[in-house]
């Protein structure tokens, strides 16, 4: 009978995250409904960007890709496998640093409704359909096509480190090695600019500090209440 409210909370907290993941989803694909034009358009404005700050650099990564076929289907599992290490660094933070863990599910969930609302509003094609030459290795066919501006697939490596780091500061080395690889790989592959490697970091430092002040502001407000 022991391990019951355990067991219960471990359930709990496995639906309340596959609610969210499942409402994401859903939101995340109304997004991209009949934006193809407006995502285009938001691509060529992304271009001129970085061209201007010498940051394209997209094309000829991905021709690097592929002039290397031996580094390409290593480049896709590593794209398309990134849920593993953010299922088993939630996994491991729940079991192992609760304290933590509650804080980094702040952080992702603030993540995903800031992510929400930029691709509403700033859909964007990824390069392998916006730029001439690229291309297209992973060949993904998501419900949402042009969601490339924030990367979430960079975000939730940046994530993950960040919470591997939260908990063990002497793992941050390798942890940061994560998100690292997955920048090379999402630009390599024509699947995402540099810029949107940027907004990544800015979604991840938002999500952070707004949980953070959300936390004082609690505080505060609990400690200033009179008791009794």
């Amino acid at each position: 009978m022991r391990g019951t409210p355990r067991l219960l909370r471990i359930v709990g907290e496995f639906a309340l995250l596959v609610f969210v993941f499942l409402l994401f989803s859903r939101l995340h694909a109304a997004a991209g409904e009949g934006v193809a034009a407006e995502a285009t358009a938001n691509a060529l404005v992304l271009q001129s960007w970085e061209r201007a700050l010498g940051l394209d650099i997209e094309v000829a990564a991905n021709q690097w890709l592929t002039a290397h076929p031996a580094f390409i289907q290593p480049a896709i599992l590593y794209y398309r496998l990134y849920y593993v290490v953010l299922a088993a660094v939630l996994v491991w933070l729940f079991l192992r640093r609760p304290d933590v863990y509650v804080r980094v599910r702040g952080t992702m969930m603030l993540m995903l409704g800031l992510a929400l609302v930029v691709f509403f509003t700033i859909p964007m094609s990824p390069p392998r359909f916006a730029l001439p030459g690229i291309v297209d290795i992973v060949g993904s066919r998501g419900a949402n096509l042009y969601s490339a501006f924030p990367s979430l697939h960079f975000g939730w490596s940046l994530w993950a480190a960040y919470a591997v780091w939260a908990a063990r500061p002497r793992l941050a080395v390798l942890a940061w090695a994560f998100p690292v690889g997955m920048a090379v790989v999402v630009v390599v592959t024509g699947n995402h600019y540099v810029l949107d490697l940027v907004a990544s970091v800015v979604l991840l430092a938002v999500a952070a500090g707004v949980r953070r002040w959300s936390e004082s502001r609690w505080r505060s407000v609990r400690t200033s209440r009179p008791s009794g």
